[in-house]
């Protein structure tokens, strides 16, 4: 289909603000208007459609070119406060300027994106808020609209229920090579539909290029933003709520990355990652072969290459001492806030802490002491192409959310840092067996259904953001294709006794390790506990006597499905416009998880073995909010801060083991060998 017959379908539809809908979010003079998801869908796919050029949207081009953000500040919850500084900041030239390169972990250039963050969140009603976005489009930088667009559909009130089409769409440059790029524009002067093959960047001779469809992954990528987006490090509790735990979310999500690319290297022959150190040269280089929209390359690392202090930024040293005082603060039990009390973390909660100081979280009690580990750190990475400034070489894909995960060396740094962590946990007591047991619950088997197989299936993926045009010209299909990897799907067959006279509500963790490593060596309990990687958690009523719990890989709450195309949400939007139907895209809402394609590893023709436990705890104690086992889909990672476990997560092997006996002599837990295969197949596009 072409683009142009869709816009002619959005001009069609109803306008603003006539549509039907009872959710009273917006005002026309003083009178409240309904307005309903499907017009705010179709808002946010405008705004981010084709967002290096001009709006397309009639509607919203009005907007940009009539509205006045300071001239009625009646309807910001601040009074105006927000908008008036932006729009300072606007009228003195002092905003960066379009087409620009920004990164989140430069001071300015985020400080930029908040204050337009700040002025959507203090939007009352949603028509205040789509005018100020589709004036400040026009006006600001194309990544900083986008990262505030992000994060406020994710925490104002006025995003709910919103799903923002996919990055990789929206930003194509950060994901498709420069090949496929200029191929895209090859076919858009020709006007010839094009169908591009993308593979992964490198080549054979890099061992690297084994796991490529993991680290380049366009959904590994886009969680890994959505996750930042969910629990923002300059988060602060004036915007309305306090995010929970957030230091251990960043725990959590980093060490999962870390043992699932350690994962994926053994089902490939490949050693474990290492952790970085700066004493030592960075074994793997990184080429990424992209390119920034103003057609700049993203520089690229050789091997072995020895990292030098970058002017600017703090000193290697520098990190290394800001990285010894954390050491410090774990052996001696406390952090020290900037006030000079004493904030004890030897305790399960400590690690939220820890995590606040090490990500360089606002949240973290002494951010002059301990410093920014890990952003500085990204960044010291980025910069090495041009340390000095003296070539004007932009940063690599290190500082950027979009890109880091393809980087070897954003593992390697996540080890070292993972360590710090391993050091805070290992310091907490292990778990005892009277914390671990469940009384009168027992795990009798643990089976699976189906195969364990992995393959891979071709993805198209639209280049039509990549490519500049107008809009009377007409569109011609151009997509790209990558080999994503997928798992046929299977089951959890999970045999539990109640031995209680009244129902027990458990909740049920299901995680994996490597049963060896690449050389063969079987990993021990204590060795394969850290190594675990989560595939489920969910919540069950067990009535007394036999309970068959069959849980299908696709329920899984760790994971979410792809969001759809843009070129989808399009149509749905437009179909319930149309029809004055509802919008369902609630499968969608929330895209923090990992793709649920990535649940298992790759596994190999051989058949790799994983270490398959699961535990079923007291889900009465464990549960932070109500109804879980009776809801059908939930994210482990909570929604708006709120996390629906109050355990620790990774419990129960979260903390060292010493004796393994432990756990193999409780009934609530229960472990199995299984095989994990792939035997070559893949899917391509007809």
């Amino acid at each position: 289909m072409k683009v142009l017959v869709l816009f002619a379908l959005v001009a069609a539809a109803a306008a603003w603000p006539e549509l039907g809908g009872d959710e009273v979010t917006s005002f026309q003079g003083d009178e409240p208007v309904s307005v309903s998801l499907a017009q705010k869908q179709r808002d946010i796919n405008h705004l981010l459609h084709k967002v290096y050029e001009p709006l397309r949207d009639e509607r919203l081009k009005t907007l940009a070119d009539t509205f006045q953000p300071d001239a009625d500040p009646s309807h910001c919850a601040d009074g105006g406060v927000a908008i008036l500084r932006l729009m300072g900041e606007l009228r003195a030239e002092r905003l960066e300027k379009k087409k620009r390169i920004v990164t989140a972990l430069t001071p300015r250039d985020l400080e930029q994106a908040i204050m337009l963050f700040e002025a959507f969140m203090q939007c009352m009603d949603w028509h205040t808020l789509v005018s100020n976005a589709a004036y400040f489009r026009e006006r600001m930088n194309e990544l900083q609209f986008i990262y505030a667009v992000f994060a406020a559909a994710k925490h104002s009130p006025l995003g709910e229920h919103l799903v923002l089409p996919p990055l990789y769409e929206i930003t194509p440059h950060f994901y498709a090579d420069t090949r496929v790029i200029m191929e895209a524009y090859k076919a858009k002067m020709t006007a010839t539909p094009a169908l591009i093959k993308m593979g992964f960047t490198g080549t054979k001779r890099n061992p690297e290029q084994k796991v490529a469809y993991f680290t380049e992954d366009i959904g590994l990528s886009t969680h890994y933003v959505n996750w930042h987006m969910e629990y923002p490090f300059w988060w602060r509790d004036t915007y309305g709520r306090h995010i929970e735990r957030k230091g251990e979310v960043f725990f959590w999500i980093h060490h999962q990355l870390t043992n699932r690319f350690d994962a994926e290297r053994i089902c490939n022959h490949l050693e474990i990652s290492e952790p970085f150190r700066v004493d030592k040269p960075l074994k793997e280089g990184f080429a990424p072969q992209i390119a920034y929209k103003n057609g700049v390359p993203f520089p690229s690392r050789p091997d072995d290459f020895v990292l030098v202090d970058v002017d600017g930024l703090p000193m290697i040293r520098e990190l290394e001492l800001k990285e010894k005082r954390i050491w410090d603060a774990i052996d001696h039990g406390y952090i020290t806030a900037k006030d000079g009390s004493i904030i004890d973390i030897k305790n399960e909660r400590g690690i939220a802490m820890l995590g606040d100081v090490i990500e360089s979280s606002l949240y973290s009690p002494n951010l002059e002491f301990y410093g920014s580990l890990n952003n500085m750190a990204h960044k010291v990475i980025a910069r090495q192409a041009d340390p000095h400034g003296k070539y004007g070489m932009p940063p690599s894909v290190m500082e950027h959310y979009m890109g880091a995960v393809r980087d070897p060396s954003f593992y390697k740094l996540h080890k070292r840092i993972d360590n710090v962590f391993k050091k805070h946990k290992d310091s907490l007591p292990p778990y005892t067996k009277e914390e671990l047991i469940l009384p009168g619950v027992a795990i009798n088997n643990v089976a699976i259904e189906g195969p364990l197989e992995t393959y891979l299936e071709d993805y198209p993926v639209s280049l039509l953001n990549t490519i500049e045009d107008k809009a009377e010209v007409d569109a011609v299909e151009i997509d790209t294709y990558v080999p994503r990897l997928r798992h046929k799907e299977f089951s959890y067959k999970i045999d539990i006794i109640n031995s209680n006279e009244a129902e027990v509500m458990a909740t049920i963790r299901i995680m994996a390790w490597p049963l060896r490593d690449s050389n063969g060596v079987e990993l021990s309990f204590e060795e394969g506990r850290w190594h675990a990687i989560e595939l489920d958690k969910f919540w069950r009523s067990l009535v007394p006597g036999e309970n068959h719990v069959i849980r299908k890989s696709t329920e899984a709450s760790v994971t979410v499905p792809d969001v759809p195309s843009a070129k989808t949400l399009f149509t749905m939007t437009e179909e319930a416009i149309a029809a004055g139907t509802e919008l369902h895209l609630e499968q969608f809402e929330s895209a923090t998880g990992l793709p649920n394609r990535l649940l298992i590893p790759k596994g190999n023709a051989a058949g790799v073995e994983f270490m398959l436990v699961v535990a079923a705890t007291d889900g009465a104690a464990d549960a932070a909010i109500e109804g879980l086992p009776t809801m059908t889909k939930f994210h482990h990672l909570g929604v708006k801060g709120v996390l629906p476990d109050r355990k620790p997560l990774g419990y129960p092997l979260d903390r060292r083991v010493p004796d393994e006996r432990v756990f193999r002599e409780i009934p609530n837990f229960r472990e199995t060998i299984v095989k994990v295969y792939n035997h070559g197949e893949h899917i391509h596009l007809n």
